[in-house]
């Protein structure tokens, strides 16, 4: 049967082309010839997702995996709303701006009213354009004292995430990774000048290293290039890489200067999906003014019955995670959030303590800073590796990433824990009693159940 000739098919039409339930299920792999009953699909679909693993159980992501049922039903609300329509959805566009002036204030800033900010399909995108804005402020600066932009480069620790390494791909930026070291697994201002001069566009740095939840010391690292302008004239930006730690520092560790309290910072990102208590994706991109990012990265879109400025990669987004962002910055408020921050962390420094009591397990970190906890075998000989945990965890049902850090550390193999909201003292237990049953089990020989394996 032909599809009616019209912008909108009716529910009716639809059902129309909807075979009998007893007809063949399609393929999985190729475009069937002709429609299948709604719920025949829905099944097969299901069915096949039942496959994946437990979210609850996956101990690898930062992203998060429960939400109430209200933001839920939020999300399902506004789940056709197009963000770049703000015309036609003001008011998403007005709760995204609300959001930009709540970050604004929770992070510090001088003149709230001067930041200029945006919501991003996640942090990748949300530090590309924390990249893009310390690139163009850098060329321009160049220009201006007549002097070649050809060769930028971006200073950061090696344990980075990888969009970092993308960004440097992407817009043709030098990468200059200030390497690990025994003990010291993330950017220090130690070493950091030495990989600074006058094509140095900004230092990331990052609040939550995705490899042990360690925070950088943010405040040091701006301190270190004060007096490296004061030695060479050169000014270098900080943009803060908070994706995690953003939204944890704030309420666990306010006495902690890593924002816009530093006048070197000129610009953070943060995952509303991860700490934000948001399903992904959703990032946030802050500024600290004007000046941090320029005009001419931001458009001017007029074509979609209304005037409004766009700066960031994607266009069309959904307004349905500004919507629960929203939502649960009303929800929880600052106690509320500061509550859930805290109980995850508690979580993770129970978890910690527990674990170090296990042998031949030591800790890299304990929970302290992001609700993270990253631990690794005892130095000396083991029949076993942390990848024989990981993959004995996962036949238990768990998701515990097993990896090994950048050279020159790369003789340090860890497994590493994310407590978020949702991990419950059971599945803790539950946890840590696994986790003894299967180092007893590989470091004595006992074989696993066959059901294990």
């Amino acid at each position: 049967m032909p599809i009616p000739d019209t912008d909108v098919i009716s529910a009716t039409a639809l059902d129309t082309l909807a075979p009998a339930a007893a007809d063949p299920l399609p393929p999985v792999d190729e475009l069937p010839r002709s429609a299948s009953a709604p719920d025949v699909v829905l099944r097969r679909v299901r069915d096949e997702l039942t496959l994946d693993g437990d979210a609850q159980l996956n101990l690898a992501t930062f992203v998060t995996t429960w939400m109430e049922p209200q933001a839920r039903q939020l999300m399902a609300d506004t789940a056709e709303k197009n963000l770049a329509d703000r015309a036609e959805y003001p008011r998403i566009t007005a709760m995204e701006e609300r959001c930009v002036r709540m970050l604004a204030r929770l992070w510090h800033a001088p003149h709230p009213e001067r930041v200029r900010g945006c919501s991003t399909t996640g942090s990748s995108e949300a530090a590309m354009l924390g990249g893009l804005a310390l690139k163009r402020r850098w060329q321009q600066r160049r220009r201006a004292q007549g002097k070649d932009t050809g060769r930028p480069n971006v200073v950061m620790g090696a344990n980075v995430q990888v969009c970092w390494k993308k960004f440097a791909n992407y817009f043709e930026v030098e990468p200059r990774y200030v390497p690990m070291e025994p003990d010291r697994y993330h950017l220090t201002p130690d070493t950091l000048t030495a990989y600074c001069d006058d094509n140095t566009i900004g230092v990331i740095t990052v609040l939550g290293s995705t490899y042990d939840g360690s925070y950088e010391p943010v405040a040091d690292i701006c301190m270190a290039l004060d007096g490296y302008q004061a030695a060479t004239g050169t000014d270098i930006p900080v943009h803060v890489d908070g994706a995690s730690g953003a939204l944890v520092a704030p309420f666990l560790d306010p006495a902690l200067m890593w924002d816009f309290q530093l006048e070197r910072v000129a610009s953070i990102n943060t995952s509303g999906h991860k700490y934000g208590h948001v399903f992904p994706g959703l990032g946030w991109a802050l500024w600290r003014d004007n000046e941090a990012l320029p005009d001419d990265l931001v458009f001017e879109v007029d074509y979609l019955g209304g005037r409004s400025p766009s700066f960031t990669l994607n266009f069309s987004r959904p307004g349905a995670h500004v919507v629960a962002q929203y939502y649960s910055f009303l929800r929880y408020g600052f106690e509320g959030l500061r509550d859930l921050a805290a109980q995850s962390r508690a979580t993770a420094r129970d978890l910690a303590a527990r674990i170090g009591t296990v042998a031949p397990w030591e800790l890299v970190t304990d929970g302290s800073e992001l609700p993270v906890l990253a631990f690794r075998l005892a130095p000396g000989a083991q029949a076993f590796t942390v990848f024989d945990v990981s993959h004995a965890m996962r036949a238990r049902g768990w998701h515990l990433p097993a990896y090994t850090f950048p050279a020159p550390c790369d003789d340090v193999s860890v497994l590493r824990l994310v407590v978020r909201t949702g991990f419950t003292a059971e599945l803790a237990d539950r946890f840590v009693a696994d986790l003894t049953d299967v180092t007893h089990r590989l470091r004595s020989g006992v074989p696993m159940p066959a059901a294990m394996r």
